[in-house]
C-alpha cells in the first residue's frame, strides 16, 4: 500500500485525511549515511580551502575556464541566471507561501507553516555565520582570498534549493497531493539544487566548492528540520489533537 511512504509525524493530528491518497514517492528525509558524508565534505573542503590546497587551486582553474566563456557578458546571461533562481530565496517562498496557505485552509494546518519558519531560522543562522565565519571571496575578486570582508562560501542559493525544496517535496507527500504535485515536487528537490549551482559556477558567481558545500549544508539541515519535527513538533500537534478530543 502507498500509505507506507508516508511518514506518521503529522498523521493523525493535522496529516493527511483518513482515505486520501498517500504518498507516490518518498519524504525525501537524508538517510544516516548521507549526513555523515556531508559532515565529512563541508569538514574536508573547509579544511583543505583554509589551508590553500588542491581544491583552492581547482576552484581558481575553473573560474578561469569559466571566465573565458564570457557568458556574463553576452546575450546568454539571462537564460542561465534564469537557473540560478532555482535557489532564489523569493521564488522558492512564493511557492512555498501558496502551498502552506492552501493547506492551511484545506487541511487546517500550521504544521507545514512551523516546518519552513524552522528551516529558513535554520538555514540564515547557520549559513551565513558559516560565510562570514570563512570569508571567503568571490570569484569576482583576482583569485581566492579568505578575510572578512568575503562571503561567498559556502552558496546560500544552493543550500537554500536544497533545503527548501525538500521541504515543499515532504509537504507534498505527507499531506497527500495528487501524485503530479508530488513527482513535480520531487524533481525540484532534485533539479533546483543542481541548476542552481551549475548556474552560479557557470556566471562566475561562485567557486566549484562554495556550490559542493552549499549542497552538503544544506542536506544536513534538511536533515536537522526532520530530526526536529519528530523530537518537537510532531509531538506537539499529536499531544494538542489528543487535548483537543480529551
Amino acid at each position: 500500500m502507498t500509505r507506507s511512504h508516508v511518514q506518521p509525524s503529522a498523521g493523525s493530528a493535522g496529516g493527511s485525511p483518513a482515505g486520501r491518497p498517500g504518498g507516490v514517492i518518498g519524504v525525501g528525509r537524508p538517510p544516516w549515511w548521507v549526513l555523515a558524508l556531508s559532515v565529512l565534505v563541508t569538514l574536508g573542503v573547509t579544511v583543505d580551502l583554509l589551508s590553500g590546497g588542491w581544491l583552492e587551486k581547482l576552484d581558481v582553474e575553473v573560474s578561469d575556464v569559466v571566465k573565458g566563456w564570457g557568458l556574463r557578458d553576452s546575450g546568454a546571461y539571462w537564460f542561465v541566471w534564469v537557473f540560478t533562481q532555482a535557489g532564489g530565496r523569493g521564488f522558492i517562498l512564493i511557492v512555498l507561501a501558496g502551498l502552506v496557505g492552501w493547506l492551511a485552509v484545506r487541511q487546517r494546518t500550521l504544521v507545514p507553516l512551523i516546518r519552513v519558519v524552522v528551516a529558513l531560522a535554520l538555514l540564515t543562522a547557520v549559513v551565513y555565520a558559516f560565510k562570514y565565519g570563512a570569508g571567503r571571496t568571490a570569484p569576482a575578486y583576482p583569485g581566492s582570498y579568505f578575510h572578512r570582508d568575503g562571503a561567498s562560501y559556502p552558496s546560500g542559493h544552493v543550500a537554500n534549493a536544497v533545503l527548501m525544496w525538500g521541504v515543499a517535496r515532504w509537504q507534498a507527500v505527507e499531506f497527500g497531493l495528487p501524485a503530479w504535485a508530488q513527482r513535480t515536487a520531487w524533481l525540484l528537490s532534485v533539479l533546483g539544487p543542481l541548476s542552481t549551482g551549475v548556474a552560479m559556477v557557470a556566471l562566475d558567481f561562485h567557486w566549484v566548492t562554495d556550490a559542493v558545500v552549499g549542497l552538503a549544508v544544506g542536506l544536513l539541515l534538511l536533515g536537522v528540520v526532520h530530526a526536529l519535527d519528530t523530537l518537537l513538533v510532531s509531538r506537539w500537534v499529536r499531544a494538542r489533537a489528543g487535548r483537543s478530543h480529551a
